[in-house]
């Protein structure tokens, strides 16, 4: 019987000896193929945590956590030791400001300075801006004004509850008119739900995919999320389904490839549920216990930025 983590490794394989070699935005180039699909079933608490290298889920939880929470500053993960944003915004600082501060500086001056953390610590309107804030617009005179903000997540989950078999359970971070705002436009972009036989399943479309370093959080967040809107509409987890548009490896991240590729996966991580919250925007990251998961050890590899 094949293992749940097969199909990712198939895939890496796949991207790593066949993929097209490309000159990416980064400028460290990638190998990549376009269009592929994985399927995980999330029954009996089952998570597609990989288990051939260690994922950090708490800092992934985090992360999701985050966009649920609509903020777009660094400051309340830099505030939690999650580092994994922080590189575009130093980035930025470094290349303006002519310094040249390492990430442990920067993240002091964000935690320590108010005022440096709201101009250098914010991301502009990427993730959790959009999906619990997406803007509007309403006749003001000859012009327009800023309406009130539509909150995809609630509606979301309104949607499930009083119409379960609608065919627009849909949420996208892909907001055309702000993409040249953000820090960086959204990678894992539009979320779909399905309904049927009492069973909870989603569907992540993500245009770009570094599987080196990314999915992993990709398919442990949106795995996790089917769990808690489940958990908040009364319904089981079913089926996470993920799409990737262009699936690359880094060509830095030979050592990861070829480490990873040479282990075997093993075990069935499971992911409970330790309270159910008023709302979907009322979890903690002390709500998720993560149990039978004996990962290989952890993989380093650079982020392209």
């Amino acid at each position: 019987m094949s293992h749940f983590e097969d199909q990712y490794l198939d895939l890496i394989r796949r991207v790593w000896t066949t993929g097209d070699e490309r000159r990416d935005r980064t400028g460290v180039g990638t190998r990549s193929l376009f269009g592929a699909q994985m399927r995980f079933d999330l029954g009996g608490e089952a998570v597609p945590l990989l288990t051939t290298k260690r994922v950090f889920w708490k800092t992934a939880a985090r992360e999701l956590l985050w966009f649920l929470s609509g903020e777009t500053n660094i400051r309340p993960l830099v505030a939690q030791g999650v580092h994994i944003w922080t590189d575009w915004p130093l980035a930025r600082f470094n290349r303006e400001s002519g310094e040249r501060l390492d990430r442990d500086a920067f993240e002091a001056r964000i935690l320590a300075d108010d005022a440096f953390a709201a101009e250098w610590g914010d991301l502009g309107p990427v993730y959790g801006k959009q999906w619990v804030d997406w803007p509007t617009y309403v006749p003001d005179g000859d012009g327009f004004r800023r309406g009130l903000g539509v909150n995809q997540i609630a509606a979301l989950v309104d949607s499930l509850r009083q119409n379960p078999a609608s065919r627009r359970h849909i949420f996208t971070g892909w907001n055309v008119a702000e993409l040249d705002r953000m820090a960086l436009p959204p990678c894992h972009m539009t979320y779909q739900f399905h309904v049927s036989a009492g069973r909870l399943s989603g569907m992540l479309w993500q245009r770009s995919c570094d599987l080196g370093l990314g999915f992993a959080f990709n398919v442990f967040e949106a795995a996790l999320l089917v769990r808690m809107l489940s958990q908040q509409c009364d319904l089981e987890p079913g089926e996470l389904v993920w799409s990737g548009g262009d699936c690359h490896l880094y060509l830095n991240h030979a050592a990861l490839v070829e480490e990873q590729l040479s282990r075997t996966p093993a075990g069935a991580p499971k992911l409970r549920l330790t309270r159910r919250p008023d709302s979907i925007f009322d979890y903690a990251i002390g709500d998720f216990e993560v149990y039978d998961y004996a990962p290989q050890p952890h993989i380093a590899a650079p982020v392209a930025v």
